[in-house]
Formats: C-alpha cells, sequence, structure tokens
C-alpha cells in the first residue's frame, strides 16, 4: 500500500511530501500502451497532436495526456480518434484492455479507491460537498479550481478523469448497494450559475434513480446527530469484512480496528435513522431544482 503506517490497528495515510503530486501516480501499463498505440496511429496518419485535436474535438492537452497514458480515454474519444485514424477497429479492440490508473487520485486515497471498485457495499455521509461518486463534472471542475495550490490544466483534467471515472463502478454493479447520507445545506451551496446547479441536481437524481442507490438527505431543521465528527465512508468487502474510511485537510484514514469500525457503523446506522427517508430525500432535491 502506498504510504501507509499503522496505527493501533488503524492504517493512517500521510499526506504527500511536497511535489510528490507531480512524480505520482505511475500511469498503468494498459494506458502507456493504448497510448503509445494512439500516438503510432497519428504519426502514421502525418496528423499533429493539435490536428488529432480538432478532429475528435477535444484539447491538445487531453491528446496529449492519453498519449503518454496519464488519461483513460472516455468511449466517445476512443470513437472519434478512430474514426479519424482509419477507422480500422484497432482502438477499439485496444480500448478494451484498457485498466484504471491511479492518475488524478491523491495519494492518501488511493487505497480506499481500490478498496471501493472491489467492494460488497459501500456507505458514504458527507457534510462538506456532494460526494465524489455523485459530482457532476462541472461540479468536480469548480471543486478542482477552488483548492489551494493551483493547478494546472494538465492536472485538473487527470483529476477530473479520475472522479469521473470512479461513477463508472455505479453503473456497471447494478446489484452492489451504495448509500449516500448527504447534509441539505451541501445541495444548496452554490458553485455557478442556476443551469450549473440544476445540471448538478439532475445528475445526482439520475445517479441516485437505481434500486441499488439510496440517497438520504439530512435536513437543514434536523437535530444534532451522531456523524458530527465529519464525513466517513464504510464498506464490506468481498470476503464480509467492514473497514471504514475518514479524511480531513491533506490525509485520508482507513479504519481498520473492527472496534473502531464498529462505532462508525453505529453512528452511521443511527443518522440512517434520523435523515429522510429516500422518497422525502429525492423530492426535497426535485423541490430545490424548481427553485432555481
Amino acid at each position: 500500500m502506498d504510504d501507509v503506517e499503522s496505527d493501533g490497528g488503524a492504517v493512517a495515510t500521510r499526506p504527500a511530501p511536497a511535489g510528490e503530486w507531480e512524480r505520482e501516480p505511475h500511469p498503468s501499463d494498459s494506458l502507456r500502451t493504448f497510448g503509445a498505440f494512439l500516438q503510432a496511429l497519428r504519426e502514421h496518419a502525418g496528423l499533429s497532436r493539435e490536428e488529432l485535436a480538432d478532429r475528435v474535438n477535444y484539447s491538445e492537452h487531453t491528446v496529449e495526456s492519453v498519449e503518454l497514458g496519464r488519461r483513460m480515454p472516455d468511449p466517445a474519444f476512443v470513437e472519434r480518434a478512430e474514426a479519424a485514424l482509419g477507422n480500422t477497429g484497432a482502438l477499439r479492440r485496444a480500448a478494451r484492455h484498457l485498466t484504471r490508473g491511479e492518475a488524478g487520485l491523491a495519494v492518501w486515497f488511493r487505497q480506499w479507491a481500490r478498496l471501493e471498485r472491489e467492494a460488497a457495499s459501500l456507505c458514504t455521509y458527507e457534510c462538506r460537498l456532494v460526494p465524489g461518486l455523485l459530482q457532476s463534472e462541472g461540479y468536480a471542475r469548480a471543486v478542482f479550481e477552488g483548492t489551494i495550490p493551483l493547478r494546472t490544466d494538465e492536472e485538473m483534467d487527470e483529476r477530473l478523469a479520475a472522479r469521473m471515472d470512479r461513477q463508472v463502478m455505479m453503473r456497471e454493479r447494478p446489484t452492489v448497494p451504495f448509500s449516500f447520507i448527504v447534509e441539505e445545506h451541501v445541495f444548496r451551496r452554490r458553485f455557478g450559475g442556476a443551469e450549473a446547479m440544476r445540471v448538478m441536481l439532475d445528475h445526482v437524481l439520475e445517479l441516485s434513480a437505481p434500486r441499488n442507490v439510496t440517497l438520504q438527505v439530512v435536513p437543514l431543521e434536523g437535530a444534532l446527530h451522531p456523524c458530527l465528527d465529519g464525513p466517513v465512508r464504510i464498506l464490506e468487502t468481498p470476503e464480509g469484512r467492514r473497514l471504514g474510511y475518514s479524511e480531513g485537510q491533506e490525509n485520508g484514514r482507513l479504519i481498520s480496528d473492527p472496534k473502531q469500525v464498529s462505532l462508525v457503523c453505529q453512528r452511521y446506522e443511527t443518522l440512517r435513522s434520523q435523515a429522510l427517508n429516500p422518497q422525502e430525500s429525492r423530492a426535497l432535491l426535485e423541490r430545490l431544482r424548481g427553485e432555481l
């Protein structure tokens, strides 16, 4: 595991040293291979990166990031590049073998990201911002644009791609239970104009619509509750083991001690009983959208 140290049964992740974000994470072998293949086809076609970018309707530095294995190409990119480079089907076939790397993920979050990809269930309580698994692209970009220190356009793209890529698992795993409990004020916090807010709420409503996804909102008039210490996540591994995760300024902590995990689960379940039920929560979000 990356940058972890044991602390009484819990695993705490240290903050990344200065400059580490630029050095890590390393692209996966499949991303590097796909990127090299794309570059070879582009050069064989006699196109510059700028020319290919124009043909696929993506930015030049997005093309560069894919070719260098720093970014997972989305399906639209693959289809447009396929058409621009001969339509032989080679890029489509190569894309089937891509595996998601850790580009765009903070050092302290990577361990949890690996675990959640295989989780048998996932629970999330959030009081700061819309959970990453529910964020619209515009909302996520606004979050990254507001971070300090400021990031380059390339780093922004990597983080945005990683966040959107994490959401794919919700669509790919329709039998895995995903539970979210979010404070109402999170959905009321403005990050852009009315249209941006509507897109964000529409995105949340869409992702929380499937039967395996439960979204509950803690109303503004709700009483004090047991999760006031901060946001928390809980997952169950395929083997039936439960783990917790909490995050703060420049750090994350994986909670593996059974007694501590049990306490976190008790707090989450108590809050679940205090929050609005899923139907009431959905009605609240639809009402908020209608007020914009």
